[in-house]
């Protein structure tokens, strides 16, 4: 038998299996019907184990494990549209909080003028997002990311603008934490090119620095540079521009920062060296927050929070649905709940946007085989 006889086979072959695979979706349906009216979870782990035995038994050795492994998708397509079907009533309200963002939103963009709060003092990284955001901001600098969630949910700011991953040191844990403790929604989000330099008074010589100033993520991203000067002692600091301004005011001529070279101008300072990063490519992604979901048109970006029932195999189905759905699975975070026993809160970014209905109808689903679920915003991410 030559190639296009083996496929012209395979061809025949699949259309017998999409058709007894439509044939068990519809029966998935009436399925999920009767559980919804005997209020039964989606979730069956003892069938689920005894199909698996059974296709591994009818695969036999050779096969067994590749049949597994086939209805191991197959049931998690069925839990999918089983939870569709079943959430209808039981999720309506995070149904209707959807919806209505993307009425609300349509049509409409970021403003170019608004109040919008930030870390930090005049010159941080959060400013320079800020200023890609929107055209001409009114920027109220607070002192710490908290202050800038407390800003938001008390109406003092419209917008909020965090730092939330860097391409070389990673996520910024304190804004994840700080997620657990406040409401908001992510509108908007940005790419910053993060260049760092070393900021001394001025005079100063190298070989007189004893102790640099910066945030947590600039010495991370700077840390094969400081190893290079073991003499140096590191201390952390609020932002990398509070740093810097910090070093303009003390006395202390062994004081340096690391921040951009607009501090520099900002506060007086020399620079000793530029582009000190480890990584020349240094990006940071920031977020802008709001009060109410705002789902502008261009969203190509979902992110979730959620925490999983502790089940073998729960987050790997929950992948698998990812999977199902055709959405591209971007980010995949833990962190741990504080005061809970190796508890864990995952954050998860997907390609897609809520003004399709299939996602839409997904993410509502999600309700029923997780066993919290926040929607942190679906928006558009410029890279700049």
């Amino acid at each position: 038998m030559d190639l296009q006889q083996c496929r012209s086979r395979i061809d025949r072959i699949d259309e017998e299996l999409v058709a007894l695979f439509c044939e068990r979706m519809k029966v998935v349906e009436d399925v999920a019907a009767y559980k919804k009216a005997n209020n039964l979870p989606v979730l069956q782990t003892d069938r689920e184990a005894q199909v698996l035995e059974r296709v591994s038994r009818l695969a036999g050795p050779e096969y067994g494990k590749y049949a597994e492994a086939l209805y191991i998708s197959i049931m998690n397509i069925s839990k999918s549209r089983q939870n569709t079907n079943i959430q209808e009533g039981e999720a309506e309200e995070y149904r209707q909080l959807l919806t209505e963002s993307l009425e609300r939103s349509r049509g409409r963009s970021l403003p170019a003028a608004a109040k919008v709060a930030c870390q930090g003092v005049e010159g941080a990284y959060s400013q320079r997002a800020c200023l890609q955001l929107f055209q001409r901001p009114d920027i109220r600098f607070l002192k710490t990311f908290d202050d800038v969630f407390r800003a938001i949910e008390q109406g003092e700011a419209e917008f909020g603008v965090l730092p939330i991953e860097n391409s070389t040191a990673g996520s910024v844990a304190a804004v994840y934490d700080l997620m657990k403790k406040h409401r908001f929604y992510i509108c908007e989000a940005t790419r910053v090119k993060v260049d760092h330099a070393l900021l001394v008074k001025p005079g100063v010589r190298m070989e007189e620095v004893k102790t640099v100033y910066s945030h947590e993520q600039g010495l991370a991203q700077c840390a094969a540079y400081i190893a290079g000067h073991p003499g140096w002692t590191e201390t952390k600091y609020p932002n990398t521009a509070t740093a810097a301004k910090f070093v303009s005011e003390t006395p202390d001529r062994g004081a340096a920062a690391i921040a951009s070279d607009l501090c520099a101008q900002l506060y007086g300072l020399d620079i000793l060296e530029q582009g000190i990063q480890d990584a020349k490519n240094n990006f940071t992604r920031f977020i802008c927050i709001s009060k109410q979901p705002w789902i502008f048109p261009r969203a190509d970006k979902i992110s979730l929070a959620f925490t999983l029932p502790h089940r073998v195999g729960t987050l790997y189905q929950l992948i698998s649905q990812v999977a199902a759905h055709r959405l591209n699975l971007t980010k995949l975070e833990s962190r741990p709940i504080p005061d809970t026993d190796f508890e864990f809160m995952f954050y998860l970014d997907v390609e897609g946007s809520l003004y399709d209905q299939r996602t839409l109808e997904f993410v509502c689903g999600l309700h029923q085989s997780l066993d919290f679920l926040e929607f942190l915003g679906n928006y558009q991410e410029h890279a700049k």
